[in-house]
């Protein structure tokens, strides 16, 4: 009788192998930080103490930094939800010209660290406003500035919270049947009786959706409530955990493992809440889908004065009082011919060491996540997508649970995770390269994953079954037939993770050291330190690195899976 071949079974173990090794990779970065978060919280001494806890929130500081965080992040919602809301309708709906090109504006806000972002506005409404100074309409000296303040926060958080709404709804609306529509407008529906009795009833899901992602965003953007909230004494939970744990060191951690497990559970409730809302509210569509181009008439013209004239006011000011800063030779000084200068480029590339130095291992640590999530988002793919199951499941919620959180609960699970020596090896990593790099796998392995996902669902599985019958083991199919397919939904996954990676703050900057230093945080501590034109010309090089990567992806969009970037029409 012939021996059974043992083929068969070797591609079983290595399918089965890769499969054990992501899963301890998805636990390694993810799901252990969040346990050991868990614990330092709820049972720092081996034992719960409730009265801990109470004493902790409620204790003076603690309370107004709760109230605080949650003012702001409701009312920037309802901002969100108003420019983002009606920015879907005018693109989705109506025949307004040069779609794309006010959508790549739009949607610029979100890509731009938020620290920059703040920085930007600080600049264009100071006393020494370059922009507004010509105009005459800058602060007087001496006079507060309008965006240290509550206000201030909620108006920026806002802004950029609203292309996360507008992504949710605009998706939506595609999909929507025109018959539909048409038929309404048959028996004799209004424009605004069409909007409130139709459409926006039909996309409720879908605006319940983007007020829980700005609602997350707006309670975990450090960049900007630091930026904004320290300087004016507006504290938050983000700003409190900061500052108590450069203040106090790891002594503090136990306790701001409560308010991080406390902040975790509001963003999970918020998304839970919108989940549950979004399926009570949904309504069964039955018709065609095909794009609607409602006439705007005579109307069209000054609406698209109104649009314009908002992407001019709020990225076209700021941005341009932030490169205008950081080409003067000093601060205050109007920028003409004559003073104009690369002084403040030339330092923050080449003179200035530490800044020089940020922006490589910035650059260094950005690759490395890029290049190896690149590889481990594709063979996760695979397995959510192609295979199913309960383990694809698992690596799929525990990665989207980690992108969830904010970066700064995951620098202080990184922190408890990784403070002591690893076991066995007695190595630390902390305040090294390696827990940075541990960290931005853990938050950005879910966006990483999102274009993969789409990618993997556009593709038909008949090459690879083919293979499969041929005998061709998994590696060798993730190889040969894998991996080149899947290309261009990992190319896109790699620019939008290299994008927030270069430039972010909120991860790192618990994190850096004196061996270990980011680009994202020197804004804050060139600020505070008084370097304003040096700061500015570090906000400029990253805002312009990120149109960079923008610009060059939306070249390749036509080789790209259909809606992997997000400012795409």
């Amino acid at each position: 009788m012939k021996a059974p071949s043992l083929n068969w079974i070797n591609k079983i173990k290595s399918e089965h192998l890769v499969l054990f090794l992501l899963m301890a990779f998805v636990s390694l970065v993810a799901l252990i930080p969040l346990l050991r978060l868990t614990w330092a919280a709820l049972l720092p001494g081996g034992e719960f103490d409730l009265q801990r806890i109470y004493n902790l929130i409620m204790g003076r500081r603690v309370f107004e930094a709760i109230i605080n965080t949650l003012i702001i992040a409701f009312s920037s919602t309802a901002l969100a939800l108003l420019i983002g809301v009606t920015s879907a309708l005018l693109v989705a709906l109506t025949d307004m010209r040069a779609k794309s090109f006010w959508i790549f504006g739009l949607v610029i806000p979100l890509m731009i660290p938020p620290q920059v972002a703040a920085y930007a506005w600080l600049m264009a409404f100071s006393p020494s406003s370059p922009i507004l100074g010509v105009f005459g309409y800058s602060l007087q000296a001496g006079t507060r500035h309008p965006f240290y303040s509550i206000g201030g926060i909620i108006f920026l958080l806002g802004l950029t919270s609203a292309p996360l709404v507008f992504l949710t709804v605009r998706a939506s609306l595609r999909s929507l049947p025109g018959d539909l529509v048409e038929a309404a407008r048959a028996f004799g529906a209004s424009p605004l009786q069409l909007l409130f009795t139709t459409i926006l009833p039909l996309v409720r899901a879908s605006i319940f959706a983007g007020a829980a992602l700005a609602f997350v965003n707006s309670v975990g953007n450090f960049g900007i409530q630091a930026m904004l909230g320290i300087p004016a004494r507006v504290s938050t939970i983000m700003t409190l955990i900061y500052r108590k744990i450069n203040s106090y060191g790891p002594s503090a951690l136990n306790d701001m493992a409560v308010l991080s497990l406390m902040m975790a559970a509001l963003i999970v409730v918020a998304l839970m809440l919108s989940s549950w809302l979004g399926r009570k509210t949904d309504q069964s569509i039955v018709g065609y889908a095909r794009p609607l181009s409602l006439k705007l008439g005579a109307w069209r013209l000054p609406i698209e004065v109104l649009a314009w004239g908002f992407l001019l006011l709020t990225l076209v000011l700021p941005l341009s009082s932030l490169l205008a800063t950081s080409l003067v030779q000093s601060l205050g000084v109007t920028l003409t011919f004559k003073t104009f200068t690369f002084e403040y480029y030339y330092k923050a590339l080449i003179e200035i060491k530490a800044i020089r130095k940020a922006f490589l291992f910035s650059f260094s640590i950005s690759l490395a996540t890029v290049l190896i999530l690149a590889v481990i988002t594709v063979i996760m793919g695979y397995f959510v997508v192609w295979k199913k199951g309960i383990i694809a499941r698992f690596l799929q919620l525990a990665s989207e649970l980690s992108f969830a959180l904010p970066g700064l609960i995951i620098g202080v699970a990184m922190i408890l995770t990784f403070l002591r020596p690893l076991p066995i090896i007695s190595v630390s990593i902390y305040g090294t390269f390696w827990i940075i790099l541990i960290a931005y796998f853990s938050n950005y392995l879910a966006l990483a994953m999102r274009p993969i996902l789409g990618g993997f669902e556009q593709l038909d599985r008949g090459l690879d079954e083919a293979a499969q019958i041929f005998g061709a083991g998994f590696l060798t199919r993730l190889r040969d037939i894998i991996f080149p397919m899947i290309a261009p939904a990992a190319f896109a996954g790699a620019i939008l993770v290299f994008m927030t990676a270069f430039n972010e703050i909120q991860t790192s900057v618990l994190l850096v050291s004196s061996r270990a230093q980011t680009i994202g945080p020197k804004i804050i501590g060139l600020e505070e330190t008084g370097s304003t034109t040096v700061a500015a010309a570090v906000g400029a090089l990253m805002v312009l690195s990120v149109l960079f990567l923008m610009i060059i992806s939306s070249l390749f969009s036509h080789k790209l899976p259909k809606g992997v970037l997000p400012w795409s029409n």
